[in-house]
């Protein structure tokens, strides 16, 4: 039975959906058969770092398509190794979000939240899936915790920032209330100043969390532009190792 983590955050510039993408492309480095899926319908992005920026053409089927009833969620998950990168061994799918402003206000004014609940586990079976990564929204909103309360593991992003901190203390206690058996965090953005060590046992400290990952703040990163998953631009990069590690504290 493939492990369905979601990927979350209190709210957004924390780097939610470039940790989704590079996540994705580690598991699919791994042999893993891999998918992602953009729940983040008012603001859908991660297609942009994973390949299909605007001269790709638009998907057919999309979790709009699905949410209304339009698609099998299987339709609307896009086969996308091949263009990412032939040389991952593993496979990766993409179900993305619409990002025309008329198809969002359609998703805005409503849908059957427990569709997502029914795509994810048909996704996983029908895909053969190891892994399926769901981008979330950030904040709290019913089809973020309807997603966060059937994952088997949730990394929590955030970034050291005063709202960061309080904002995370409230995900990290409704997800523990939703009984989510591993519970991650991952800061992001750390600015060069803050010792990661002395980072490391604030966060565990004050959240009675394992700290995933520290990622600090990166040129090299910042240059990519959300273009490009930093994982497979940089294999070797400190921050590509701590994604690494991170992917394999999530299975745990």
């Amino acid at each position: 039975m493939g492990k369905i983590i979601s990927i979350h955050s209190y709210r957004g510039g924390t780097g939610k959906s470039n940790t989704t993408a590079n996540l994705a492309a580690t598991y699919a480095a791994l042999g893993k058969r891999v998918a992602v899926v953009d729940t983040d319908i008012q603001s859908p992005g991660i297609h942009m770092i994973l390949g299909l920026g605007e001269d790709a053409p638009p998907p057919v089927y999309a979790l709009n398509d699905y949410l209304h009833g339009n698609c099998d969620i299987e339709q609307a998950a896009m086969d996308i190794t091949a263009q990412l990168n032939p040389n991952l061994t593993g496979k990766l799918y993409l179900v993305p979000s619409r990002t025309q402003a008329s198809e969002i206000a359609k998703v805005i004014r409503g849908y059957d939240v427990g569709l997502l609940v029914d795509g994810y586990e048909r996704l996983v079976d029908s895909l053969n899936l190891d892994v399926l990564l769901i981008d979330t929204h950030p904040g709290l909103n019913n089809e973020t915790l309807m997603s966060v309360s059937v994952s088997d593991a949730e990394a929590i992003i955030l970034r050291p920032d005063y709202q960061d901190y309080q904002g995370t203390a409230v995900i990290v206690s409704i997800s523990r209330k939703l009984g989510v058996p591993n519970l991650v965090l991952v800061a992001n953005k750390i600015p060069k100043s803050i010792p990661l060590s002395d980072l490391r046992s604030q966060l565990q400290s004050q959240y009675a969390c394992p700290v995933g990952a520290l990622l600090p703040h990166s040129d090299s990163m910042m240059a990519l532009g959300s273009q490009k998953v930093f994982v497979l631009a940089y294999p070797d990069h400190f921050i590509a190792n701590q994604i690494k590690q991170l992917a394999q504290t999530l299975l745990n």
